[in-house]
């Protein structure tokens, strides 16, 4: 009788707390413990922000309200440049921790050289990143910066290109090794090689010898609360960026990717059990002209894709291996003409018995020329094949809203390839398939194409612990019954 008290009690606390047994799994001791609390808080702040929009006459001050809960966030304060600290405050899932250098010293770049990375001259921007300070770094004006070697940034910095045309390019360009909380905002990065075989310093007491870089546009290893937004990224040797070693606690917001192959690379290996810890929000960003492959290409984590534009890719979007969770909403996929080529998602080398019970979802994207998502695990209990029949017109203004300073702010894009975004469909219970409801004909559901579920209602938590806990104790009193008898 002790034993089924003891069991019961423990469902019990467990049910009212289910944090305690998503905890047992945490991987990497800065990982957010439940996952799908940070998803529900990105879904309520863009949802939040898109009202608002509707609400105000955005006519005033058409950069503010754009309903992009980041940019809203600080670019409706007309003074923002003398406030540059408060976009610490702004970021979004999981990355929402990096505080970059808040509530430390402003450090103005004015040397656009990088002729010793040794011993780096005051004024450069090597010498402000290997600081041990917390430091918010900003530049005199624009600026093109050709590394020497790549650029190792040390902790609780910001690299703020705001009021300035700041560009990155040359040997390296940046990496975050073993650091936390850094903010880089509003900067070109391109043409970036592999470089090495050299001492680099990386704080102002350690010079060290590093090995070839791969030549990604940022390198993030081993490193955690890091925030990239705004930036450009193209045309690097290896990844434009690259998250691998256990990093985790990552947002990569409001950027725009174009002429690449392979874009986006987060997890190291198969093998690397620490990458299970992984979290990272890709939110608001524009896949364009000339990519490939790997937006992103994940190995193990939770990867929450929300409200992207993918106009282009030429082999697939968002792959994946070691079962990683992707949790794809509110995205636009735009297929490209290749009728081999229309597959969103790929299991890399798995077979279809292995990656079936993967929980890769789909839920409000709008999938354009023919584009399929193939959902599976949970995931694919609201649909086993999304694919393309028609999109309804808000739906594309939506996206076109949220991504629409995507990048560098007033730099050129390329927008040489004219897209239609007629012929679609949305995922979820928004969507019916051949019709392509949405269920945003009206703004009374506005909201319902970026964040509808398909999937059959759920049991909570808590429901199926009781469940489970009259089960155990059906069998435990059973068991008793029979011995009695016998």
């Amino acid at each position: 009788m002790l034993s089924v008290i003891c069991i019961l009690l423990f469902c019990l606390l467990i049910s009212f707390s289910p944090q305690i047994t998503v905890s047992l799994n945490v991987t990497l001791p800065h990982q957010h413990p439940y996952p799908e609390a940070v998803v529900q808080q990105v879904q309520r702040k863009v949802n939040e922000s898109i009202y608002r929009r509707q609400l105000l006459d955005t006519t005033i001050n058409a950069q503010c309200q754009t309903g992009n809960p980041i940019d809203d966030c600080w670019r409706c304060d007309p003074n923002w440049s003398k406030n540059r600290q408060r976009l610490a405050d702004c970021a979004i899932g999981f990355g929402q921790g990096a505080i970059g250098g808040k509530n430390g010293k402003y450090y103005v770049v004015s040397d656009s050289s990088d002729a010793d990375v040794v011993n780096p001259s005051p004024g450069t921007l090597r010498y402000a990143v290997i600081q041990e300070e917390p430091l918010w770094i900003i530049f005199s004006g624009d600026m093109f910066i050709k590394l020497k070697h790549e650029l190792i940034v040390n902790s609780y910095k910001t690299i703020d290109g705001r009021g300035a045309k700041v560009h990155i390019t040359g040997n390296g360009c940046i990496t975050l090794q073993y650091i936390s909380n850094v903010i880089i905002h509003n900067i070109h990065i391109y043409n970036c090689l592999p470089s090495g075989n050299t001492d680099i310093r990386s704080t102002p007491s350690h010079v060290g010898h590093r090995g070839r870089s791969d030549g990604d546009g940022i390198s993030i290893f081993g490193s955690r609360n890091i925030w990239i937004d705004h930036c450009a990224l193209s045309h690097c040797t290896d990844g434009l960026i690259d998250a691998i070693m256990g990093s985790t606690g990552i947002t990569i917001s409001n950027s725009y990717f174009t002429h690449h192959d392979e874009v986006m690379l987060l997890g190291h290996d198969d093998r690397y059990s620490p990458d299970t810890g992984m979290q990272v929000t890709i939110a608001f960003n524009h896949f364009g002209v000339g990519l490939v492959q790997r937006m992103p290409r994940c190995r193990r984590g939770y990867i929450h894709v929300v409200n992207n534009d993918f106009t282009e890719w030429q082999m697939y979007a968002i792959g994946g291996s070691a079962n990683p969770t992707i949790n794809s909403q509110g995205n636009r996929y735009t297929a490209p003409v290749d009728a081999n080529a229309k597959e969103v998602t790929k299991r890399v080398d798995t077979d279809e018995e292995e990656w079936s019970g993967w929980n890769w979802r789909t839920d409000g994207d709008v999938m354009v020329n023919g584009a399929f998502f193939v959902p599976s695990g949970e995931g694919g209990l609201s649909n086993q094949y999304a694919k393309a029949s028609s999109v309804e017109p808000k739906s594309a203004v939506i996206i076109d809203q949220l991504t629409l300073n995507a990048g560098v702010f007033g730099a050129p894009r390329d927008n040489s390839i004219s897209i239609s975004y007629g012929g679609g469909t949305t995922t979820g219970a928004r969507g019916s398939g051949g019709g392509g409801s949405t269920g945003a004909g009206d703004d009374s559901d506005f909201f319902g194409m970026i964040f509808g579920n398909g999937a059959p209602e759920k049991l909570s938590t808590t429901a199926y612990t009781i469940l489970l806990s009259v089960l155990i104790i059906l069998i435990l009193y059973t068991n008793q019954l029979l011995l009695l008898l016998l």
